[in-house]
């Protein structure tokens, strides 16, 4: 993977990395349920440095998590497309929605976090690393 790219819906948001992704993770808690408007939320892991947001409409819903910190929940204020989140759990990474990608085909989920909230129908392959909350660090 030589570049990272992506945008929202309207494409006013448009990013990029060079850095290769850390992981892949699918989220079902319920936050992400409710942001994404579906049943959970596909995330790829880039470091924070050399990731480059262009936005004229970008804005930020401060979340607050479980834990109780911080996660900043980035999305175009004029499409309303969820396109990132930064997490001051891990500030050295941006949380990109899959979604987003310009060329999404080759996300793999390494993981699925917050099985505990994952919706019954559901299904998680057979072998699929699951977590009931977050991986412990």
């Amino acid at each position: 993977m030589n570049e990272i790219k992506g945008g929202c819906l309207c494409g006013n948001v448009r990013y990029e990395t060079t850095q290769a992704p850390l992981m892949s993770a699918v989220c079902h808690c319920t936050h992400c349920q409710k942001q994404s408007g579906s049943a959970f939320s596909t995330n790829v892991v880039v470091p924070a440095a050399g990731f480059n947001v262009t936005a004229s409409t970008l804005a930020t819903f401060n979340d607050v998590g479980e834990s109780g910190l911080s996660v900043k929940r980035h999305f175009c204020s004029h499409c309303g497309s969820p396109v990132y989140t930064e997490l001051d759990a891990n500030p050295g990474v941006a949380v990109l929605k899959a979604g987003t990608l310009d060329d999404p085909s080759w996300v793999r989920p390494q993981v699925h976090m917050w099985r505990c909230s994952a919706q019954p129908w559901v299904p998680v392959a057979e072998g699929t690393v699951c977590f009931e909350h977050n991986p412990e660090a």
